[in-house]
C-alpha cells in the first residue's frame, strides 16, 4: 500500500511539475492579446534613469526600453507623464517636472517635447501609447521648497489636503471640490488635444490608501457638498462623476482615444460583502480608495479595467487565481487586462517569485478566461538587461510572436478599406509597398503578413505577422532580411479604433525592381 501510494504521489508530482514547469505549451499563442508595459517616471523608476541625464542620454535609455519590448513582441507602453502635478510635456495647467530636469518648472535643454517624442517613437515601433496620469497625487513629499512657483499648491492652496504616515506625508487634490475635479479634466483634455495618443490611463491611486490613525481632512467640503449621503458614498459618487467626466471629455474630443484605469486588485473581500471575492485584502478599492471599477463598467464610461493582481498564483489571502477568476465573472461593457508585478521577481518575500515559471503561468492562466483579453508588467526595467532567464522563457513560448490588441467594445467597426498598391517593388536591403491613401478610413498602421511557397497566407495566424508599421502616407518598407525566404504577402491596415482590415494579398518581386540613387534616395 506504501509502495502504491509513493506510485501515485511521484506520478501527481510528475504531472504537477510538467504543467508548473511547462505550462506555457498548454496553449498557442493568440493574434489579438494586450501586452504593455508601464514606464514609470516618479522618482525616476524607470525613465529617465536619473533626472539630470543628458537629452541624448535619456532618448537613449527611452528606446532601449522600446526596442526591448518589441523584440519580446510587446504591443503597448504606458508611460507615466504626470505623477505629482506636474508633466512631462509643455503645459498651460503643471510645471515641468524633476524627474525630467532636475528642477520642476525647468524646460528640456536644448528644448524638446518629450510627450510627442516618445509617442513618434512608440508607434514607429508599432506600440499603442497609452498616457499615463497620476489625477489626485499633488505631491510625493511635504518639501514644498522643491515646488515650482506654478505648481498647484502655490496656485491654489486650498486645493490640498495633507495626509500620509508620519515622515511620509504626501498632499492631495481634494476629490470633493468641484473646481478641482474642473481642472483635472482640463489636464487630460489638454493632453487629448495636443498629442496623438492612444489612451488616457489612470492607476489605482484615487482617494489615498487608508493609513491607520489618521483622517483624511475633507469635512469641510463635505458638510459642503454632501447632499445628504454618508461621506464613504459621496467619496465614491465623487470618483465616479470624476471618471464619467474624463470619459466623456476624452470621447468628445477624439472619440477613438481610449479611457482606462488599472485599480488595486481587489473590489471587496467576500467577508463584507457576499460579492467580493475570496480575499483576506487589508485594503480594497471600494471601502478604502473609494474607487468602484464595477460602477464604472456598469455605466459604460469606461474603455478597459486593468486590476493590479500583484500577488501569485496560490497567494494566502490574494491569490492571483481566485482574483482573476472573479474578475472574469464580474466584468462587462469593457476590455479586461491583468496587471501583473515583474517588480517582485526575485525580489519578494514570497518566495513563489523565485520561480522563473511564475509569470509565464499567471499568462497561461489569464489566456484560459475567454473575456480577459491581455497582460501588463510593473515595471519597464524588470525585463531590460535583467531577468533574462524569464524573458527567454516568454520569448520562446508565451510572446514566441507578435499579437495585435482588440479593439475595445464601444470602438469594434467594420474597416471599410483594406490596402491598395501603387506599385511593390524591391532593391538590395528593401521590400517597398507603395500604398494608396485610404479613402474612409483613418489608418494607424499597416500589418504585414507572410508565409514561405507551399503555406497559404493566413492572417489569423501570429506566426504569420512580419511587422506591424506606422502609417504616415509613405512607401511602407520591409527589410529583405526580416522577410527571409518568404514568397507568400499580404497586408491590412488596423485604424485608430484599432480594428483590421480585410487583406490585400501581395505578389512579391523576385529580382530587384528599384535601386537607389547616389543621394540613397529611390529611383523608380
Amino acid at each position: 500500500m506504501n509502495n502504491f501510494r509513493s506510485f501515485i504521489l511521484l506520478i501527481s508530482f510528475s504531472i504537477l511539475s510538467f504543467f508548473n514547469g511547462s505550462a506555457q505549451e498548454k496553449k498557442a499563442n493568440p493574434k489579438n492579446e494586450f501586452r504593455a508595459i508601464w514606464i514609470a517616471t516618479v522618482v525616476n523608476i524607470d525613465w529617465p534613469k536619473n533626472n539630470i541625464d543628458s537629452i541624448k542620454k535619456q532618448k537613449a535609455d527611452f528606446i532601449e526600453i522600446l526596442d526591448t519590448y518589441k523584440k519580446l513582441n510587446y504591443n503597448a507602453v504606458i508611460v507615466q507623464i504626470r505623477s505629482v502635478g506636474d508633466a512631462f510635456y509643455p503645459s498651460k495647467l503643471a510645471p515641468w517636472s524633476r524627474y525630467l530636469t532636475g528642477k520642476e518648472g525647468a524646460a528640456p535643454n536644448p528644448y524638446f517635447d518629450p510627450l510627442e517624442w516618445m509617442i513618434t517613437q512608440a508607434h514607429a515601433r508599432g506600440f499603442e501609447f497609452h498616457a499615463w496620469l497620476n489625477p489626485y497625487r499633488a505631491t510625493f513629499d511635504t518639501k514644498i521648497q522643491n515646488l515650482s512657483p506654478e505648481h498647484d499648491f502655490y496656485k491654489h492652496r486650498e486645493w490640498m489636503i495633507k495626509y500620509g504616515e508620519t515622515g511620509k506625508e504626501k498632499y492631495y487634490y481634494n476629490p470633493g471640490l468641484p473646481e478641482v475635479q474642473t481642472h483635472l479634466i482640463a489636464v487630460v483634455d489638454e493632453v487629448v488635444k495636443n498629442y496623438d495618443v492612444d489612451a488616457i490611463h489612470f492607476d489605482d491611486y484615487f482617494y489615498p490608501y487608508r493609513v491607520t490613525g489618521q483622517e483624511f481632512n475633507d469635512k469641510v467640503s463635505y458638510l459642503k457638498y454632501g447632499n445628504g449621503l454618508s461621506i464613504e458614498n459621496w467619496r465614491r459618487n465623487n470618483v465616479n462623476t470624476f471618471v464619467k467626466n474624463v470619459y466623456t471629455t476624452i470621447k468628445n474630443c477624439k472619440p477613438w482615444v481610449q479611457f482606462g484605469i488599472s485599480p488595486f486588485g481587489v473590489w471587496r473581500n467576500k467577508s463584507v460583502d457576499t460579492k467580493g471575492s475570496d480575499t483576506q485584502a487589508g485594503q480594497t478599492n471600494y471601502d478604502d480608495l473609494y474607487a468602484d471599477p464595477l460602477a464604472w463598467m456598469e455605466g459604460k464610461y469606461i474603455d478597459y479595467i486593468l486590476p493590479q493582481l500583484y500577488w501569485s498564483i496560490d497567494h494566502k489571502t490574494a491569490s492571483y487565481s481566485k482574483l482573476m477568476k472573479w474578475w472574469s465573472e464580474n466584468s462587462v461593457n469593457a476590455n479586461i487586462y491583468i496587471g501583473n508585478s515583474s517588480y517582485k521577481i526575485k525580489t519578494d518575500s514570497d518566495k513563489r517569485w523565485n520561480d522563473p515559471y511564475e509569470i509565464p503561468n499567471q499568462i497561461d492562466l489569464t489566456r484560459t478566461y475567454d473575456n480577459i483579453q491581455g497582460n501588463a508588467f510593473f515595471s519597464a526595467k524588470s525585463f531590460v538587461n535583467k531577468n533574462l532567464d524569464i524573458t527567454k522563457l516568454l520569448l520562446d513560448n508565451q510572446y514566441k510572436y507578435p499579437a495585435i490588441p482588440l479593439p475595445v467594445p464601444t470602438s469594434i467597426r467594420i474597416v471599410h478599406d483594406c490596402p491598395n498598391m501603387n506599385s511593390v517593388s524591391k532593391d538590395s536591403t528593401f521590400y517597398i509597398f507603395n500604398i494608396k491613401n485610404p479613402l474612409n478610413t483613418k489608418v494607424r498602421y499597416v500589418v504585414v503578413y507572410g508565409s514561405k511557397k507551399t503555406i497559404k497566407i493566413d492572417i489569423k495566424d501570429p506566426s504569420q505577422i512580419v511587422d506591424k508599421i506606422v502609417f504616415e502616407g509613405t512607401p511602407i518598407c520591409i527589410p529583405t532580411t526580416k522577410m527571409g525566404d518568404m514568397t507568400n504577402c499580404a497586408l491590412t491596415f488596423i485604424d485608430y479604433y484599432g480594428n483590421e482590415s480585410a487583406s490585400t494579398i501581395v505578389n512579391l518581386p523576385l529580382e530587384i525592381t528599384k535601386i537607389k540613387n547616389k543621394n540613397n534616395e529611390y529611383r523608380f
